[in-house]
């Protein structure tokens, strides 16, 4: 059974906020957004809001993923900052820990995604009726029983990275929907951080990058 245990220390860890926006780090085992259940509504949006309460979700982490998170300080910096996202103007990759060694140093999957309604929040590859998804993928090391690898997401669906991983037979460490029970128990945590991006300042132009090290 799955028990909602968030971190409570840091709070929160900001790494830039002005008064159009704010970038966070988020810790993997947190929410983005609150939950259905009223034991999940511990998130980092509310945690935001209730220093900032104009703050505003412009994308979202799962809740194992770690790493660098956009929200916007109101509503014309979310619209034009989710532009930026709709017109994939905006670069990020993040870094991962896969079972198993890759054979390619680098590649491509496209396998289109759709939510597995009866395993919800699952998602699958569906030739039929799932959209578009693309990732490519960048060995960095490889030990004996792992491979570290950077993820570009080319578009944004969700699990994306995790989907393409483990269809391409090596699922993130630590993945607890999508691994095999090995490569599940080879991590406390699901190997997954989003570790950079780059868009422009939604009202002032400005390019901006951000680095958050991984963790793992």
């Amino acid at each position: 059974m799955f028990v909602y245990n968030p971190p409570q220390h840091p709070w929160l860890d900001i790494l830039w906020r002005d008064d159009d926006l704010l970038v966070l780090n988020k810790p993997a085992g947190l929410l983005s957004v609150p939950g259905k259940a009223p034991e999940h509504k511990d998130s980092l949006i509310l945690r935001v809001q209730r220093a900032l309460p104009s703050a505003r979700v412009v994308h979202r982490l799962d809740m194992a993923t770690s790493g660098i998170i956009v929200m916007a300080l109101h509503k014309e910096a979310q619209g034009k900052l989710g532009q930026q996202f709709e017109r994939r103007q905006i670069t990020k990759h993040y870094r991962a820990r896969v079972f198993g060694q890759l054979t390619t140093d680098a590649g491509d999957v496209q396998l289109p995604l759709r939510c597995d309604w009866p395993n919800r929040p699952k998602q699958m590859v569906c030739f039929e009726q799932g959209k578009s998804a693309l990732t490519r993928y960048q060995v960095i090391a490889r030990d004996q029983d792992s491979t570290d690898v950077q993820l570009f997401p080319v578009t944004g669906r969700s699990h994306q990275l995790r989907v393409h991983m483990q269809q391409l037979g090596h699922p993130i460490l630590g993945d607890r929907l999508y691994g095999s029970s090995e490569s599940t128990a080879a991590a406390k945590r699901l190997l997954l951080h989003a570790e950079f991006i780059a868009f422009r300042h939604p009202m002032t132009e400005q390019a901006l990058e951000f680095y958050s090290p991984v963790p793992f």
